[in-house]
């Protein structure tokens, strides 16, 4: 008699919580990694070198979908503060969970960008001022998570060498991200002072991200080298670290792209041409370093597959970091007019394309159960 009562259950949304209100008080910044992976598809979809009938439209249908999820996130988690703050504010004190704080920003980067590579076309240059507003929001979020977390870090949160994995990367590298997306949205502005801001800004951005993310790279080698490998359960973090590689590359590129014009107009001529060699130099070499990166991610998860990687919100990590250098090596493929970069950046997007299939739909079908909704920083607390 309990069977068919257990397959009803099975059908109802949040059929694992105890109350449909516990998605709220158990939502955390973590799903906003799902913004990150579907937002940066979209992106890629659309830089494809090769024209697929239809796939522009669904690269578009892709993006205002991901703006739908950021909102719909958004609204959740500022329900959580507003009913359950003591426990919202936990986050604050837990050494991994806080560290997914990066995520909202950089989700919403990919829908900046957006706007620039989709709605520009649709809608005519008047979203170029949205863009801008959303952009310099995005600068404030990142800057907070880039000073914010580490200082938290320092003096709150309980860190050791051995439990350390490449989520640490994930609030200081929303700048660098911010900075790509400045990059490309500069050309778009309507005066040449604009311009220059938004460039020196970016540059700054890039400044303020990578160093002290290629510092944490230089620790996590040593962790793993000391210590192994991280538990399954953060087998995707193996991917993290493509992630800042691959954003720097594209970054010095779009930037280095853009400063001869906007220099030039600023009355700084040479200083523009030295930034677009630096750029193209600087793209290159990060692009190698990322090729590293992204074989050692691979044979990292052909280990973990061997004994099994229960699924969890960090499967996510794998369609960032893979779209970023994605779009990094698109972005030589067309600076250089190089066939090797056209066909490596086609198999990588679609790659990217395939796990995100996975990743989504097995999201999809946790989130419906409610089994996703879990707030480690609450864990233990009954209500």
């Amino acid at each position: 008699m309990s069977c068919p009562n257990s397959a009803k259950s099975g059908l109802r949304p949040f059929s694992l919580l105890p109350h449909p209100r516990e998605a709220i008080r158990q939502f955390t910044p973590n799903w906003f990694a799902a913004t990150m992976g579907t937002g940066v598809l979209a992106l890629a979809l659309a830089q494809l070198p090769f024209n697929f009938p239809g796939l522009q439209l669904f690269a578009e249908g892709l993006w205002l979908f991901n703006i739908g999820l950021f909102v719909l996130f958004s609204a959740m988690y500022a329900a959580r503060w507003a009913l359950f703050y003591d426990e919202a504010r936990r986050i604050f004190g837990h050494s991994t969970v806080s560290m997914f704080f990066g995520t909202i920003p950089m989700g919403l980067a990919t829908i900046i960008n957006g706007f620039l590579v989709f709605g520009v076309p649709r809608w005519g240059e008047g979203v170029v001022s949205l863009a801008q507003s959303l952009w310099w929001l995005d600068v404030a979020m990142s800057l907070a998570c880039g000073i914010l977390i580490p200082y938290l870090m320092f003096t709150r949160q309980d860190h050791s060498i051995d439990q350390m994995t490449a989520v640490w990367l994930l609030p200081v590298v929303a700048a660098e991200v911010a900075a790509a997306s400045g990059g490309l949205l500069a050309p778009h502005l309507a005066d040449a002072h604009s311009q220059m801001v938004m460039l020196v800004t970016s540059y700054l951005l890039w400044g303020y991200s990578v160093p002290v993310a290629f510092s944490i790279l230089t620790i996590l080698l040593l962790r793993m080298a000391l210590h192994k490998l991280p538990h399954e359960n953060m087998a995707a973090s193996s991917w993290l670290a493509l992630g800042p590689i691959g954003t720097g590359a594209l970054g010095m590129l779009l930037l280095g792209a853009d400063a001869p014009a906007i220099f030039a107009a600023n009355g700084l001529p040479g200083i523009g041409d030295i930034a677009a060699g630096l750029g193209l130099v600087a793209g290159i070499t990060l692009w190698g370093f990322g090729l590293w990166w992204m074989l050692m991610a691979v044979l990292i998860t052909l280990r973990y597959l061997r004994a099994g990687i229960p699924f969890n919100l960090g499967w996510w990590g794998f369609t960032f970091p893979l779209g970023v250098y994605s779009l990094a090596t698109l972005k030589l493929a067309s600076t250089l007019s190089l066939m090797f970069f056209s066909l490596i950046g086609t198999l990588l997007v679609v790659g990217l394309a395939l796990m995100w299939l996975i990743v989504s739909t097995r999201t999809v079908q946790g989130a419906w159960r409610g089994e996703l909704f879990v707030s480690p920083c609450i864990a233990g607390i009954k209500k």
